[in-house]
């Protein structure tokens, strides 16, 4: 893929990464959601990821290895971070998070993320920074899915787990995702 091609597609995920960051933690925070607000931090984590990319185009071979496992770095630290607050979460006394509100948003961010992986589509078997963006993006969507359908079980049941358990699948995702960046 061509530097020029590279960059500009870079930076619409960049974008599109750090717009849903905002609209997911946010809502995720004043829905008491922790599947949104871990799908909103991972997504903030990705634009940085996206950043960092964006800095290793035209970069020697090394420079990038060395970007993609601080972007992998980035991911571990989030992930660990996500479910302490996980753990937390589960011991305070707390109230089911609004289901409705829980699944249209990420829905939203599906359709981000799908975006950003026909954005991504060309590159996922090029470079190794582009290689990261294309599987942090993969396990966004994975995430988005998963909270959609925490967000059903939350309504059936009336209960906050099922949001707690989705988040702690999306920050395991997010280590695996890591895991899979050091292994390029």
């Amino acid at each position: 893929m061509a530097q020029q091609t590279e960059r500009r597609v870079l930076l619409w995920v960049f974008a599109i990464n750090a717009a849903f960051f905002l609209i997911e933690g946010g809502v995720g925070w004043l829905a008491h959601s922790m599947g949104l607000l871990a799908d909103g931090l991972d997504m903030l984590a990705d634009a940085f990821v996206y950043g960092l990319s964006l800095a290793a185009i035209g970069k020697a071979m090394g420079r990038k290895r060395a970007l993609a496992r601080l972007s992998g770095y980035l991911q571990l630290g989030l992930a660990l971070l996500g479910l302490a607050e996980v753990v937390r979460r589960s011991v305070d006394p707390g109230g089911a998070p609004e289901p409705l509100t829980m699944a249209v948003v990420s829905l939203f961010a599906l359709a981000g993320n799908l975006a950003c992986l026909y954005l991504l589509r060309k590159s996922r078997h090029g470079e190794v920074h582009m290689q990261a963006s294309w599987i942090f993006t993969s396990n966004d969507a994975k995430a988005n899915v998963g909270v959609m359908i925490a967000a059903g079980l939350v309504a059936v049941t009336d209960t906050r787990w099922p949001d707690l358990v989705i988040g702690a699948i999306v920050f395991l995702i997010v280590a695996r995702g890591a895991w899979r960046i050091f292994r390029l």
